[in-house]
């Protein structure tokens, strides 16, 4: 599997993708639909139409990777969209994807609440600046 850091963001395109396309086909529908840069260090991720094909590019700092998963039975759910969106790309969490790899319904799932400090509060909670 792929190691995900903290600040590594996950980007869905929403339409159906030709999984023809490789590396230059996959480049070119980051930097179009999803609108960001592919060499970014993020991981762009698209479904085909059945949705039981899933490929994620991704820049690993010295060349492009592809990550290539086919289902032998069932389908990817994709998360639902929001009311109003108009953007062909939708940002996932690191969990999104698990439950996504796992097969989990992503409508029946919700999530508690939890803490979490991010390093910018913590400085400004100081209020000195370390």
């Amino acid at each position: 599997m792929i190691a995900i850091s903290a600040q590594t963001k996950l980007y869905l395109a929403r339409d159906a993708t030709d999984m023809r396309k490789s590396f230059r086909g996959l480049i070119l529908l980051t930097e179009t639909v999803l609108q960001q840069e592919p060499v970014s260090g993020h991981l762009f991720l698209f479904l085909n139409r059945r949705q039981d094909l899933m490929k994620i590019l991704y820049w690993d700092g010295t060349g492009f990777c592809i990550w290539y998963k086919r289902l032998e039975r069932g389908s990817f759910q994709r998360p639902p969209a929001v009311a109003g969106e108009e953007r062909r790309g939708l940002e996932l969490s690191t969990a999104q994807l698990s439950l996504m790899l796992e097969g989990i319904d992503l409508t029946a799932v919700r999530q508690r609440l939890r803490f979490r400090r991010f390093p910018s509060e913590s400085t400004a909670l100081r209020g000195d600046g370390f």
